[in-house]
This record gives C-alpha cells, sequence and structure tokens, in this order.
C-alpha cells in the first residue's frame, strides 16, 4: 500500500506539474501582476490627489491675496474718496466765507456812505439854521462882519 500510494503520489504529482501548474501559476502570476498593477494605480491616484490638493491650496491662496489685494484698493478708493469730499467741502466752505465777507465789506461801506451823506445833510441843515438865526438880526450881522474882517488878515 505505501508502495501504490508512493506511485500514486508520484504520477499525480507529476500530472499535476505538467497540466496544472502553468496554469496555476499563471493564474496566480497574473493575479499577483492584477495586484501589482491596482497598488501602482492607486499609489498614482493618491500622488495626483495629493498634486490636486496641492494645487487647490495654491489656487486658494492666491484667490486670497487677490481678494486682500481688491480690498486693500477698494479702501484706498474709499480714504481717496472721503478725502477728496473734505477738500472740497473745505474748498466751497472757503468760497463762500469768502463771499460772505466781501458781501458784508460791501454792506459795511454802504452802510458807511449813507452814514456820510446823511450826516453832511444834518451839518448842512444844522448851519443853515445857525446862520439863519445869526443872520436874522441886523446887529448880529454887522457884528459877524466886523469879527470876520478882523480875522482876515491881507497879505
Amino acid at each position: 500500500m505505501i508502495f501504490w500510494t508512493t506511485i500514486i503520489f508520484v504520477l499525480f504529482f507529476f500530472l499535476l506539474k505538467k497540466f496544472a501548474w502553468k496554469p496555476i501559476l499563471g493564474a496566480v502570476k497574473s493575479r499577483e501582476d492584477s495586484i501589482n498593477n491596482a497598488l501602482a494605480s492607486a499609489e498614482k491616484a493618491k500622488l495626483e490627489m495629493q498634486n490636486l490638493k496641492a494645487d487647490n491650496e495654491n489656487l486658494l491662496q492666491e484667490a486670497r491675496a487677490e481678494r486682500e489685494g481688491m480690498l486693500k484698493d477698494a479702501r484706498e478708493m474709499k480714504n481717496n474718496m472721503i478725502e477728496e469730499a473734505k477738500e472740497e467741502a473745505q474748498e466751497q466752505a472757503s468760497k463762500m466765507i469768502a463771499q460772505a465777507q466781501a458781501a458784508i465789506e460791501s454792506e459795511k461801506k454802504a452802510a458807511m456812505a449813507e452814514l456820510k451823506n446823511h450826516v453832511a445833510t444834518l451839518s448842512i441843515e444844522i448851519a443853515e439854521k445857525v446862520v439863519r438865526q445869526e443872520l436874522s438880526n441886523k446887529d448880529r450881522q454887522l457884528e459877524l462882519v466886523d469879527t470876520m474882517l478882523g480875522d482876515a488878515k491881507l497879505n
């Protein structure tokens, strides 16, 4: 029985080696290759994902930098507009003050001229009344003429 078992085992071994061993090894080899290919593909996909992630981070950083630049520009524009508005308002206020001062000065001159005219008119009226009173009496007229002649000196 040992003899027949050994012969059957050897015969079975040669049959397996001749017919089944190569297809089994080929199947194992192809399976190993497909697993290696799958691992390589997974590694490539992993690297691509890392590259994409890095690219996305770079794009995000660029977008943030661009946004910050735009916000900075907007702030500068706002500040410039405010400064220009302040300067324009200051100029307009200065012009209005200058116009008001000129108007006040012209009104003041007009009031002074009117006051001078009024004072001159009053002075003439007072002088006329004084002269009439002085000249109403004959004695006073003679006395005034004598006084004036006494005051007048001939060269």
